[in-house]
């Protein structure tokens, strides 16, 4: 049976064949159908709301079918999410048909015999769309599943960094050794300021793949013996241990912070930039016996607000009685 709620949309900058469509899903019992003259306008209702399945004319004035094939397939993917896309056509060209069909284009319905294809279209379409976006919402469940996983375990899915359990483990050791041994304890947090903002311009996986480019990048550009973690989806935190104390300074982190602000990162949604803020707290010999991790990534926390604010690489001291001890930046 077919659902009679499926949820369509139709784009059709032409009123009759508009309104024959309409008619047709109506008489079939279809509820739920929205109806647009333009592509522009079908994207933003399709924005406002997704729908199961949109039926598009190819030749529209502003924008066409492929084009607006491509748009909503961008939105499916940010949405994990699918639509199924019929067009309107009255092309019989096979070059024309592939082309659609390598663009995202589902089916087509021919103008000409538009009566007696329509329905069986949309039926195919109500059972084809309903199992592929279940089998979306399983997939959803198992990354969800996944990722709690991975929070009770060390590791970070997206980049396979240890994630901010072991950040804290290995912070204290640090401290440990530095207490023990002398040299100093360096605990580094990279956030990129503009995480969020490109989060809602590009897809789930784009920023997946963001994650780990960064990961490899910095996992490049640090000495063997340092821990790497992402602390969050828009922070990494590195932990290292000098023996050196002179050596645990912002100039030696330098390269990280333009490692990453100064080159793109290449993703399936193409090259993106980001923008990254770097605190780094400094814990050498006199302060590690009174010292805890808390205490450091508070410090480091503080000053990463300052850095987001200011764009510089921020040096800090542990906190002490709520007060941190004055660092530098660069």
């Amino acid at each position: 049976m077919p659902n009679l709620d499926l949820p369509i949309l139709i784009v059709d900058d032409a009123k009759f064949s508009s309104a024959v469509i309409q008619r047709t899903l109506k008489n079939a019992g279809y509820r739920n159908i929205r109806t647009t003259s333009s592509a522009p306008a079908g994207l933003k209702l399709l924005e406002q709301q997704p729908v199961s399945l949109l039926i598009a004319d190819w030749l529209m004035p502003d924008m066409d079918g492929l084009e607006l094939t491509d748009r909503v397939r961008q939105l499916d993917e940010q949405r994990d999410h699918y639509t199924y896309i019929i067009l309107l056509t009255a092309r019989d060209g096979t070059d024309a048909l592939v082309e659609a069909f390598d663009r995202g284009v589902d089916d087509f319905v021919y103008k000409a015999d538009m009566s007696k294809q329509l329905l069986p279209r949309v039926f195919a379409a109500d059972r084809l769309v309903d199992r592929h976006n279940s089998l979306l919402a399983t997939n959803q469940l198992l990354r969800l599943n996944v990722q709690r996983l991975s929070d009770r375990d060390l590791i970070d899915s997206d980049t396979s960094l240890p994630n901010h359990r072991y950040a804290l483990t290995r912070l204290h050791q640090a401290l440990e050794s530095t207490e023990a041994r002398g040299g100093a304890t360096g605990y580094l947090v990279l956030a990129i300021r503009n995480w969020q903002g490109l989060s809602t311009r590009y897809s789930e996986r784009a920023m997946q793949e963001l994650a780990a480019g960064i990961g490899r990048r910095l996992a490049d550009l640090i000495r063997p013996m340092d821990a790497l973690c992402r602390t969050a989806p828009d922070q990494f935190t590195l932990v290292s241990w000098f023996t050196d104390p002179g050596q645990c300074t912002t100039g030696t982190f330098r390269r990280l912070h333009e490692g990453v602000n100064h080159k793109a990162f290449k993703t399936a949604a193409g090259f993106i930039s980001v923008e990254a803020a770097m605190a780094l707290c400094v814990v050498d010999h006199s302060d590690s016996s009174h010292t805890d991790p808390q205490s450091v990534q508070g410090a480091a926390a503080q000053a990463l607000l300052s850095a987001r604010d200011t764009h510089t690489f921020t040096s800090t001291r542990p906190l002490h009685n709520g007060k941190e001890r004055a660092g530098n930046s660069l």
